[in-house]
């Protein structure tokens, strides 16, 4: 629910990185998120059979990441959260907060989040670190606000397509249907964090990529 493809200044995933990596891994599909783009889902479109692609946008707030699904047009960076959830729900989209408390990235405010009216809290975070400790507390404040949680891998590398992932329990592999459902609170979420290696693979491919 939360994969970059080489559109993102800093990932290296392919189309086919990221569809090879689910069919390896099981899993039905991935969500496009890149950074302040939504150039890439042109080509998803174009490209994707067999596996489910939830189209995305990850969105620089200030003070937070924020994941749009199904966006039909860019949301500006640089806005605040609350302008941000306001512009995504505009367009009739899905605001997803990403790694709340991923620190130096984002840690959010409890009173801004919970006047923003997010739809979703991403808790589970392959790259958030440490693990296990940001995910308690990215699913406490989601508990705290009564909204559905998600995890995503958050990757940038092809090897860490699928380190975090969402089970759904939809009524089809209908990308509306998907979000339907994650926003009805009908998910599991699963995952672990990147590893220290694979931290330095993703800078060293990024400085290659220039």
């Amino acid at each position: 629910m939360h994969v970059h493809t080489e559109r993102s200044y800093d990932s290296v995933n392919s189309i086919g990185d990221i569809e090879g990596r689910c069919r390896e891994s099981s899993l039905d599909g991935y969500a496009v998120c890149d950074h302040d783009t939504i150039v890439a889902l042109a080509d998803v479109r174009v490209s994707s059979k067999d596996v489910v692609v939830i189209p995305g946008l990850e969105v620089t707030a200030k003070g937070a990441h924020i994941l749009c699904l199904d966006p039909s047009e860019l949301v500006p960076a640089g806005l605040s959260i609350a302008e941000t959830v306001e512009r995504i729900h505009g367009q009739g989209a899905t605001a997803v907060l990403a790694h709340p408390y991923a620190i130096p990235r984002s840690y959010v405010s409890f009173k801004e989040v919970k006047v923003a009216g997010f739809d979703i809290i991403e808790v589970t975070n392959a790259s958030q670190v440490p693990f296990k400790l940001v995910e308690g507390w990215n699913r406490l404040l989601a508990e705290k606000l009564g909204l559905p949680q998600t995890g995503g891998s958050d990757s940038h590398i092809p090897e860490t397509v699928g380190r975090a992932y969402t089970v759904v329990d939809s009524a089809s592999r209908d990308p509306e249907d998907v979000i339907d459902a994650i926003r009805k609170g009908r998910t599991s979420v699963f995952g672990s964090g990147t590893r220290l290696l694979e931290r330095l693979e993703k800078l060293w491919r990024i400085i290659q990529k220039g």
